[in-house]
C-alpha cells in the first residue's frame, strides 16, 4: 500500500465524505419504499435511524482501522 499517492488519499477521504450522508439517504429510501408498500407512516423514521446508525458505524471502523497502520 502506496500512502504517499494522493489519488489513494482522495480516494480514503471522497469515501469517508459520501459514507453519511448516502447510508442516510438508502435508510431512508428504503423506510420510504416499505412505507408505500405497507400504507404505514413510521418506517421511514425506523430506516432513517438505521441508515444514520450504519453509517457511524462503518465510519468508526474505517478510521480506527486507518489509525491503526
Amino acid at each position: 500500500k502506496d500512502d504517499n499517492n494522493p489519488l489513494q488519499a482522495f480516494g480514503r477521504y471522497a469515501y469517508l465524505a459520501f459514507l453519511l450522508p448516502m447510508s442516510t439517504f438508502v435508510g431512508y429510501g428504503i423506510g420510504y419504499l416499505l412505507d408505500k408498500a405497507f400504507h404505514t407512516n413510521f418506517l421511514y423514521i425506523v430506516f432513517l435511524i438505521l441508515g444514520i446508525a450504519a453509517g457511524f458505524i462503518d465510519l468508526i471502523r474505517t478510521i480506527s482501522r486507518e489509525s491503526g497502520q
